[in-house]
């Protein structure tokens, strides 16, 4: 749906608390990967090292990157919705509030504890704005543009976006371990796990209702 279609389905009193959850969650669930110290997810490897060489916070790092692939979005003919916006503020926000309060852990086990269950909250708290039906973020709506114009599979684009992005990353500075590989083969499969059970079903015909 596009932006207009979004606001005027139903169910608006369930699915923006829902959005906004779900994003405030979203980016205290990358601090936590990042924090873990064995390697985020790709796009946060950029991230890290886009803040290392700017000096930026990781979350308005997170808001530049978000930012930038929105404009990439003009090219490729994606409409943003009102997720596609908030995601751009408020996940960068949320992560530098987490990042004052997550404690550094100490030991294997402490970041091995990071990285799954930061693995675990961030596919959960993606599934939970996807499925307010807002609209998707940046880099999700980079990669549907994508496969709109290429014709090539999902799994096809996602795994050259993310290849590319995290070496890019990793060049820049960001940091790349195996909890890298471990996010890239595990985080498609739990959102696919979690987005039928929080997706909200309405229909754009439907009555404003809760």
């Amino acid at each position: 749906m596009g932006a207009l279609a979004q606001l005027r389905a139903g169910r608006k009193l369930r699915r923006i608390p829902q959005l906004l959850v779900g994003l405030v969650g979203y980016g205290a669930s990358v601090m936590a990967l990042v924090q873990s110290g064995l390697g985020a997810a790709s796009w946060n490897v950029l991230t890290e090292g886009i803040a290392g060489i700017t000096q930026l916070s990781f979350g308005w790092a997170s808001n530049l990157v978000a930012l930038t692939v929105l404009v990439a979005w003009i090219p490729i003919r994606e409409l943003p919705g009102i997720g596609t916006v908030l995601n751009v503020a408020v996940i960068g926000i949320s992560a530098d509030a987490a990042a004052r309060f997550l404690p550094v852990p100490h030991g294997f086990a402490a970041q091995l504890g990071y990285l799954l269950g930061g693995l675990v909250a961030l596919a959960f708290f993606d599934a939970l704005y996807l499925g307010a039906q807002f609209g998707s973020g940046p880099r999700d709506g980079l990669m549907t543009g994508l496969v709109r114009l290429t014709g090539r599979p999902v799994a096809v684009v996602r795994t050259g976006i993310e290849v590319l992005v995290a070496v890019t990353g990793w060049l820049l500075g960001g940091t790349v371990g195996f909890g890298t590989v471990v996010i890239a083969v595990c985080f498609g499969p739990l959102v696919g796990l979690f987005l039928p059970w929080l997706t909200v079903r309405l229909s754009t015909s439907e009555p404003d209702k809760a």
